[in-house]
C-alpha cells in the first residue's frame, strides 16, 4: 500500500516557481528543487515525472488569470520563453496561448520586467 502524500501539490509548485523565477531553468538542479520544494528527490519525480513536467506544471499555474500583473508569473513566463519554447512544442504553445489572450503590448510588458533584473549602472 502507498503512503498517503504528507504535501500538498499546489505548495510544491508554488515552491518550484520561486526557483525557476530565480534560478532559471537550466541553471535550477533537481537539488535545487529538492531544497526549495523539501520533497525528496523520488517524490519529485513520481508526482511530475520530470524537472520538464515539474516546470510544466509551475508555467500552467502561473499562466492563470491576470498573470501578467504578477512579476512572479513574469518571471515565469520569460524563462519559459527564453529557455523552453524554441525546444518544446508544448511549452511553447502554452505561451503563445497566454500571450494571445493578454490584451496589451506583451513585448512592452516583459522588456519592462527584463529591464527591472539589469543591475543599476553607477
Amino acid at each position: 500500500m502507498a503512503r498517503p502524500r504528507n504535501f500538498h501539490e499546489d505548495d510544491v509548485i508554488d515552491r518550484a516557481a520561486d526557483a525557476f523565477g530565480r534560478l532559471g531553468y537550466a541553471a535550477c538542479s533537481i537539488d535545487d528543487l529538492v531544497d526549495a520544494t523539501g520533497l525528496q528527490r523520488g517524490s519529485l519525480y513520481k508526482v511530475f515525472g520530470s524537472k520538464r513536467g515539474l516546470f510544466e506544471q509551475v508555467l500552467r499555474k502561473s499562466l492563470v488569470a491576470d498573470w501578467h500583473d504578477r512579476p512572479a508569473a513574469l518571471d515565469i513566463m520569460i524563462t519559459a520563453l527564453r529557455e523552453m519554447a524554441g525546444i518544446d512544442a508544448p511549452i511553447a504553445a502554452l505561451c503563445r496561448t497566454a500571450l494571445a489572450a493578454y490584451s496589451g503590448d506583451a513585448a512592452r510588458l516583459l522588456g519592462v520586467r527584463l529591464l527591472q533584473h539589469l543591475p543599476d549602472k553607477e
